[in-house]
């Protein structure tokens, strides 16, 4: 693969793990009435990204792997229940459900191991 060629002409051949480069952006209007200058997808990376760096399960070349569906359902429950419900998040100084109004105080792994059994 010559370094001097555009990422656009770089064949993407076997054992690449990095995605070529975006070449352009186009933005639909799907539902709603949205400000074009604010769309972006930037808020749906961050939350993808923290969920792969999260759940193990989702991470490629790794082997923590379900072999079931039932118990990647299982782990994605776990983790959102835990980063909205337990995990305290230093920019909003609480949990997530209690910035919304959802629930009146953070819960405890305990309470989770006790609301499953």
């Amino acid at each position: 693969m010559d370094a001097g060629l555009p990422t656009e002409e770089q064949p993407a051949g076997r054992g690449r793990y990095s995605p070529p480069r975006v070449v352009s952006i186009e933005k639909e209007e799907i539902i709603g009435n949205p400000q074009y200058d604010r769309i972006g997808a930037s808020l749906v990376e961050r939350q993808k990204l923290t969920i792969r760096m999260q759940v193990r399960r989702l991470t490629r070349l790794t082997n923590a792997f379900s072999k079931k569906l039932e118990n990647l359902k299982a782990a994605m429950d776990l983790h959102f229940t835990h980063y909205n419900f337990v995990r305290h998040h230093s920019t909003i100084r609480c949990t997530p459900a209690m910035e919304a109004g959802i629930a009146p105080s953070a819960v405890t792994v305990k309470d989770l191991v006790e609301m499953a059994a």
